[in-house]
């Protein structure tokens, strides 16, 4: 007898059943049962189900994973309890040492321990209620984090329903970039010509806090849960490895590498395991966690302000190898920098052959004093891109020469210039072959000359082609030129070369901007075309006339002359205005006043860690279009500093000295806030 034909209900929860029991056969169990064309095939079933019939959609459905806006901004949340970090011990000493001391605290010695490996990744607590993803939740300060939910969806191997209905459940683990998927983002940056991530724990940081949660679905994160933290509704376990048991059991991915051991020697002798599994791991390790696993044994241990006592980490010593070097080249990248780079004899080193290693600008290789020739030690220590550590001066080989940075652009033979307080020389041509994707993109950017159409894809495919060969180039493009491209067609050529044209009427101060002068932001651009009112002008004034100029200081008005003394950028301006590009300042550009409302005007902003979804350029530049300056060093005179993920030592000069501190969602609410007064 013929089977009945499913409603579209029942169909869809059929399907919703087997899409969470492939999920988790494939990311938790490592175990997949069918093919991922079967796979997609349901989803895809799903969705069209969904789609047809939207109000059977749930929350726990595939089909919600990827939301199509991206978020404002990250919400503050602040931890059911304190998210911990831990202690470490870099050595067999002070392991043992820890496990004294917590059996002093505790009263009796440590049965049972549990040792797993140590991640290189970003803390996560995730809330399931009622057995449904609630609420994703970053480390943050420990205290509070910031709600990342909308992304973590995204994530393969974390189940949007559990596996078992359970009231209440946090679950805290680290989700980290598989190697795999950081090397295949790399390749992708660099053909792109985007500089590469330094590694896949800033990588899986940035990714979880982008604020577009499509992009994020994109770079393939993974995550292991390493403690049940708090569960409602039925009995609490007894020990650590019975919640990681529990865990798992509800469809939340445990490191399988977790060892149980009876003593410190057992202990060590797991750490060790560990370690040598460390390169066949499609994941980045640090080190190895030790922990009492008797749960009443870690209340009684307690905590300090800063660690639990009854669980610490045990650090790898970074790993080395010993190699020489063949030769120094200087790389450009988008931005101009130059950057030294050492081309070494392949060495086998943390699993992978390296034939290069940074040795990040000419300040470095004069300090560790690099020359071809020298054996040197190299070192990953957490980063994927190697590191010249240090010179092994007994082998140098007699008359090898001190490496000297050039004066010109190795690529394009322009002037590269090295400004006061700056760690790197810089290419000034507004034409070097290896700027032109960023110059190209930077100049088509809203502000800038706010050029649609002209993004990414376009770019690519007119540099591939040759069609362009710096920004005034792209006022030669024709329609017809352009619809032979790949997904272009008639209709989207003619937009972009309408775009094209009617970009040549913007004002002066964006062109300005567009034209990627350093240290000229949105701000300082609108001052110079209000001041000097022409590119002609701009071209024939002395440097100490241009610092003259209120708000325009010494570093900015010596890029502004460096730029203009170059001949290649004085024959792009002829260029661009025998395009019909507006050189001259419109008369209402003559009046520029800072931003009233704008609460950046007057006010010195130090700039420190990564800020999610905004590079630190166009930080800068909207600080600067809002009144403000942007220094990059924290003194008494700063006014405020703006604090990012991994923000490093001017944080804490920034505290030590008092100067207010704001994360980015203080940051991206200060930006809003004036654009919306504006508005």
């Amino acid at each position: 007898m013929k089977e009945a034909k499913k409603t579209p209900p029942a169909r869809a929860a059929e399907l919703r059943q087997l899409i969470a029991r492939h999920r988790k056969k494939y990311y938790v169990d490592d175990a997949p049962e069918i093919s991922d064309a079967d796979y997609d095939a349901l989803e895809r079933e799903l969705a069209a189900i969904e789609k047809e019939h939207p109000e059977i959609a749930t929350p726990d459905s595939s089909s919600q994973r990827v939301g199509g806006e991206p978020s404002a901004a990250f919400v503050n949340v602040r931890h059911r309890a304190p998210l911990l970090s831990l202690d470490n011990a870099y050595s067999e000493e002070e392991l043992r040492g820890w496990g004294e001391r917590l059996a002093r605290a505790t009263g009796r010695p440590v049965e049972r321990y549990v040792v797993e490996p140590k991640i290189d990744g970003l803390s996560i607590a995730l809330w399931y209620r009622d057995g449904l993803l609630e609420r994703a939740v970053t480390r943050g300060d420990g205290i509070v984090g910031e709600d990342v939910t909308a992304n973590v969806r995204t994530i393969g191997s974390i189940p949007q329903r559990l596996a078992q209905p359970v009231r209440f459940l946090e679950a805290r683990g680290e989700l980290f970039m598989p190697l795999t998927s950081f090397r295949a983002l790399n390749e992708a940056r660099q053909s792109g010509g985007e500089p590469p991530l330094a590694n896949p724990r800033n990588a899986a940081a940035g990714s979880v806090r982008l604020l577009d949660a499509t992009v994020t679905a994109s770079r393939k994160l993974d995550g292991f849960f390493y403690v049940l933290a708090e569960i409602e509704g039925e009995a609490e376990p007894a020990t650590h490895t019975e919640g990681l048991a529990r865990l798992a059991a509800l469809g939340l991915r445990v490191n399988p590498l977790n060892a149980v051991c009876r003593s410190l020697d057992e202990v060590i002798a797991g750490i060790e395991a560990i370690r040598a599994l460390r390169d066949r791991l499609d994941y980045q390790i640090d080190g190895a966690v030790v922990k009492a696993d008797a749960l009443e044994l870690q209340r009684k241990a307690g905590s300090t302000s800063k660690f639990p006592r009854w669980a610490v980490a045990y650090k790898y010593p970074p790993e080395q190898a010993e190699t020489k070097v063949r030769d120094i080249v200087v790389q450009v990248g988008r931005t101009g920098a130059l950057t030294p780079v050492a081309e070494l004899e392949p060495v086998l080193l943390a699993g992978s052959t390296v034939s290069r290693a940074t040795l990040h600008n000419e300040d470095e290789v004069a300090r560790k004093d690099v020359r071809v020739g020298d054996t040197v030690v190299i070192e990953k220590a957490g980063e994927i891109i190697p590191q010249v550590m240090r010179v092994v001066v007994e082998k140098r080989e007699k008359g090898a020469a001190p490496f000297v940075m050039p004066k010109q652009c190795p690529v394009c033979g322009s002037r590269a210039v090295r400004e006061d307080g700056e760690v790197a020389s810089r290419c000034t041509g507004a034409s070097c072959p290896a700027k032109r994707r960023e110059a190209l993109l930077h100049f088509a950017s809203r502000p800038g000359m706010d050029i649609q159409g002209l993004g990414d894809a376009l770019v690519d495919q007119l540099l591939a082609k040759d069609l362009v060969g710096d920004v005034a180039d792209i006022y030669g493009l024709e329609a017809a030129t352009l619809a032979d491209l790949e997904r272009m067609g008639k209709k989207s050529a003619a937009n972009v070369v309408a775009e094209i044209g009617a970009s040549k009427e913007r004002p002066l101060h964006r062109l300005l901007y567009a034209l990627g002068i350093r240290h000229v932001g949105e701000r300082a651009a609108r001052i110079l075309a209000a001041s000097l009112g022409s590119i002609e002008e701009l071209e024939k004034s002395p440097q100490e006339a241009i610092e003259q100029i209120p708000e325009i200081g010494p570093k900015t008005a010596a890029a502004v002359r460096t730029f203009f003394d170059q001949p290649r950028n004085r024959e792009l301006m002829r260029r661009l205005a025998r395009a019909g590009v507006r050189t001259v300042a419109a008369p209402e550009e003559r009046a520029v006043r800072p931003p009233a409302d704008s609460e950046f005007a007057g006010k010195t902003v130090v700039l420190t860690g990564t800020l999610p979804g905004l590079s630190r350029e166009d930080a800068k530049a909207r600080i600067e279009g809002l009144g403000g300056r942007v220094s990059g060093t924290v003194s008494k005179k700063t006014d405020l500093v703006v604090a990012g993920e991994e923000a490093g030592s001017k944080l804490d000069k920034a505290v030590e000295l008092g100067v207010r501190v704001v994360g980015p969602e203080e940051f991206a609410r200060m930006l809003a806030a004036t654009i919306s007064n504006r508005a």
